[in-house]
């Protein structure tokens, strides 16, 4: 299947000030993500953002936070953003039926929200390069299950240039730029 940006939304879960120093690399996740989220908007693919108990993990991250166009983030207790009634809400604002993933913690809640998302008959896509956990071994285990969820898993720089179709697009140079 082929992902388009006209039916596209990103999803950034989760990524906050207790939560990320905690996570595998999270250095490159914070800068990988960034880029991701960069590029999704050089493509006008609208962004919806969690924040999982914003009272005890604290807010989105500032360089994540201040690069999101009309940064609202959805507050959840729920692990599944699809549990959360005020997400269901502004998902369905968006009319997407294709979910571009990123965020922490890859097995617990970037994993149900998947699932949950897979589940309604629409498309999440897991970008592996934009998502961690405390050990990479709960990656490699919610990769896994993403496998048989039937899950789709791929990269920054794949979904971004997928989602641009051509060198002839607008915004492909910006989309070359950010992935260098």
């Amino acid at each position: 299947m082929r992902i388009n940006k006209e039916n596209t939304v990103g999803l950034i879960i989760d990524m906050q000030e207790r939560l990320l120093p905690a996570m595998e690399e999270s250095e490159a996740l914070l800068e990988n993500v960034q880029t991701l989220i960069n590029g999704l908007q050089e493509l006008n693919v609208p962004i919806l953002a969690t924040q999982q108990y914003t009272k005890g993990l604290g807010e989105t991250v500032e360089p994540i936070s201040s690069i999101i166009k009309d940064f609202s983030p959805i507050e959840k207790k729920d692990f599944s953003c699809c549990d959360e009634t005020e997400f269901a809400k502004a998902f369905e604002k968006t009319g997407a039926n294709n979910v571009i993933i990123a965020g922490i913690e890859c097995h617990v809640c970037v994993l149900q929200t998947a699932i949950d998302l897979k589940e309604a008959g629409l498309n999440p896509v897991v970008v592996m390069d934009c998502v961690s956990s405390r050990s990479f071994d709960n990656v490699d285990l919610a990769a896994e299950r993403f496998r048989h969820e039937g899950i789709m898993m791929t990269s920054y720089e794949s979904i971004l240039f997928e989602l641009t179709r051509s060198a002839s697009a607008a915004e492909f140079k910006a989309i070359s730029k950010l992935v260098k």
